[in-house]
């Protein structure tokens, strides 16, 4: 079997397993042409530091051998002739995850009212950025999950989120109020947003793209001085960090409070492994100090609690 037909399965089992895998399938198809113009039956360590090295940087040469090693490992548990670099050849080194900047609630209701005045006046936009902003904040989902929502998937038991990040499907429950506040936006909506089946629209009668959201959230953020001019301060995704953070501050101090709920946020959020909860819990001096107490008991009665 060549390598490229190697490469292209590894590929569809990725992809049928739900990850996002096109940047990485690129890689593997270019490094198949390149261990196959070699010659190369099985993975080849050397060939594989040769390939990656041919990267423009330190840090697109460690990312690359990390892709195809990961492709080598798989290959190896078929056929031991096929060869695993060592993982560190081009250093340890590691892309820190951003700090997760957490808005008040105060921020938060600033920029919905801000939203209220967006262009173009007097059609659906300006209600719906100041919606959806206020969904997001509500739920923590995902930007990209709301705006595919559509109206039938706002049900009796929540929002039903359909081919998530991980192509599965959750129901996200939801407090009375942000029902309240869905059906208001909803009743604009139905008069003067047109007849796209999504939840959310803009004036075009479509639903709006991720990165208009984006821009928008940035414009309203440094109006309102919430972002300073440098261009630092809270991003969209925060309002999910936001919701995550003050959701675990709400827990118990017990170790168990804080086990049964990371557990249950888990799977609200729509986290692929609960590890990415976790991370969670040094975002703020409130979780900072529960996590102390608990060890602080636990060390107490002889590490158990």
């Amino acid at each position: 079997m060549s390598m490229i037909t190697n490469v292209e399965r590894y590929v569809s089992i990725k992809c049928g397993l739900g990850y996002k895998f096109a940047d990485q399938a690129q890689m593997l198809r270019k490094y198949a042409a390149f261990a196959e113009a070699a010659g190369d039956t099985y993975t080849s360590a050397s060939r594989m530091i040769e390939w990656a090295g041919t990267g423009s940087s330190v840090q697109r040469s460690r990312e690359w051998l990390r892709v195809v090693r990961n492709f080598a490992v798989s290959m190896h548990a078929e056929d031991d002739r096929n060869e695993i670099p060592p993982r560190d050849v081009f250093g340890w080194g590691q892309r820190p995850r951003p700090r997760p900047r957490i808005l008040s609630v105060s921020d938060i209701e600033r920029i919905m009212r801000a939203a209220l005045s967006l262009p173009p006046v007097a059609s659906i936009t300006p209600y719906t950025y100041h919606y959806l902003i206020g969904l997001l904040a509500a739920t923590g989902m995902r930007v990209s999950e709301a705006i595919a929502l559509l109206e039938s998937d706002l049900t009796k038991d929540g929002l039903m989120i359909r081919e998530t990040k991980f192509h599965k499907s959750r129901l996200v429950p939801i407090h009375e109020t942000t029902r309240k506040a869905l059906s208001k936006y909803l009743t604009l909506r139905r008069r003067i947003g047109g007849s796209d089946p999504h939840l959310f629209v803009i004036s075009t009668g479509e639903p709006p793209d991720r990165e208009s959201v984006t821009r928008a959230f940035i414009k309203l953020a440094r109006q309102l001085g919430v972002r300073n001019p440098e261009g630092r301060g809270p991003r969209l995704h925060d309002l999910r960090h936001s919701f995550a953070v003050r959701s675990l501050e709400q827990c118990g101090d017990s170790r168990t409070d804080i086990s049964r709920h990371m557990l249950a946020l888990s799977t609200y959020l729509g986290h692929a492994c609960i590890t990415d909860t976790f991370w969670y819990l040094e975002a703020t001096p409130v979780l900072a100090r529960q996590i102390a107490n608990v060890a602080a008991s636990a060390f107490r009665k002889g590490g158990a609690s």
